[in-house]
């Protein structure tokens, strides 16, 4: 199956408005952290007519990493990817699980191997299948030192699951300190728990995109989006073009963020 030819005309066209674009966007208005949620990829691939939804995913994956380079090509720093939930592995058809988990592996390898990038798993590994968990591992290994664009790659990943976690990580904490649970009541605060999330110490999303015209946060950085800005675009996740990212970002740009003041 080939995708059609696009027209001379128009493809000089678009380059031109994606140029356009660009040049109209506020350096100092850029988010620092975008989270993406890519949703779509199986219907996209039925309605193409393909076989298995994994022709899909593969599209979606490829995608992805052509959207975290427009994202550092505009200086973004940091990008939060959903790509497997706690949902998804225990809902999902063991076959579309089993190739989902191939095409996760392949992503961070390659995206490991990105100058500069760095890659950090956030997500329950102990859930995940022992090959992607150390797939995602020694990415993580490979670019530790890397200072160029956080990867954040969600696998395995639930928020509410995560906000347990964290919980549970200050209580023992606390209770290796000999401390009381009412000392801890006490004390606790959401800077605390903030600490403790599996993005722990990184700066939450400015900006949290979904493709396919869903309008939902489905269990994603629940406690970091808090203040977050949400775009949802129409098309899906292999769908999605430049220009729908740039206008998420002009529109971004544009919104008045009080922070509730």
């Amino acid at each position: 199956m080939t995708s059609a030819r696009v027209p001379q005309g128009r493809g000089l066209l678009y380059r031109l408005y994606t140029a356009r674009l660009r040049r109209g966007l506020d350096e100092g208005t850029v988010p620092h952290h975008v989270a993406m949620m890519i949703d779509g990829n199986r219907r996209w691939a039925r309605q193409l007519g393909y076989s298995t939804v994994s022709h899909g995913h593969r599209a979606g994956a490829a995608k992805m990493h052509e959207f975290l380079r427009w994202c550092d090509e505009l200086g973004i720093k940091v990008v939060s990817l959903y790509l497997l939930s706690t949902d998804n592995l225990t809902k999902r058809d063991s076959q579309e699980i089993t190739d989902l988990i191939e095409i996760i592996a392949e992503l961070a390898d390659t995206l490991a191997s990105e100058p500069g990038w760095r890659v950090q798993h956030v997500g329950r590994a102990e859930i995940l299948p022992a090959d992607l968990a150390r797939t995602l591992r020694t990415a993580e290994e490979r670019t530790r030192r890397n200072t160029g664009l956080h990867v954040n790659l969600a696998v395995g990943y639930g928020g509410r699951g995560e906000i347990v976690d964290a919980v549970r990580s200050i209580i023992a904490r606390h209770h290796a300190k000999g401390g009381s649970l009412e000392e801890l009541a006490e004390s606790l605060t959401p800077e605390q728990i903030g600490e403790h999330l599996y993005t722990g110490g990184q700066p939450d999303p400015d900006l949290v995109i979904r493709t396919s015209g869903e309008q939902r946060l489905s269990d994603f950085l629940l406690w970091q989006s808090a203040h977050s800005e949400f775009y949802f675009v129409e098309a899906l996740g292999p769908d999605l073009r430049e220009v729908d990212f740039l206008r998420a970002i002009r529109d971004f740009g544009d919104r008045d963020r009080r922070f509730g003041s």
